[in-house]
């Protein structure tokens, strides 16, 4: 398992990113989406949405307390250019999940972000995933904190 870019997201990531920082459209944001159970990624990343990923062997996240977490244009800059890198980046900040688990815990294996042009009237079938990480925690009813590396979730290269 490793981290990657879902095949309907390569060569746009920072296009949706940039969207949902100029809220362009309105009510557009990135998604955070935890799984429990993932399938190799080699299949991961032929998904196209947030629901046809939940009905293939990817099972998300129930612990307590657990809820999605909607960025906004409030919480996501533009990507940032790093010419001497010869790079663009995109990132968001660290996740705070108070409470995770206690009565009720998941071994964590996946974060997905994602981005949904409409917050208030998408479904996961208009969720499109971006790209996934490795993200390997239990939830035992302490605060999780999803880190995103000083790079940002999703760097563009070429």
């Amino acid at each position: 398992m490793a981290d990657g870019v879902f095949n309907i997201s390569k060569g746009r990531v920072n296009e949706y990113v940039s969207r949902v920082a100029n809220n362009d459209p309105a009510n557009s944001a990135i998604v955070l989406v935890f799984l429990k159970v993932a399938e190799a990624d080699a299949t991961l990343e032929d998904y196209a949405t947030l629901a046809d990923l939940l009905a293939g062997s990817n099972t998300e996240a129930d612990f307590t307390n657990y809820a999605r977490k909607v960025l906004t244009d409030a919480d996501i800059s533009e990507p940032t250019t790093d010419n001497t890198n010869n790079w663009q980046f995109s990132d968001f900040p660290d996740q705070t999940y108070s409470s995770a688990g206690g009565a009720s815990n998941n071994n964590l294996v996946k974060l997905i972000p994602c981005y949904d042009s409409d917050t208030t009237g998408g479904t996961d079938a208009n969720i499109i995933p971006l790209t996934f990480q490795d993200f390997v925690a239990t939830t035992t009813g302490i605060n999780l904190l999803a880190v995103v590396d000083s790079g940002g979730f999703f760097r563009a290269t070429q």
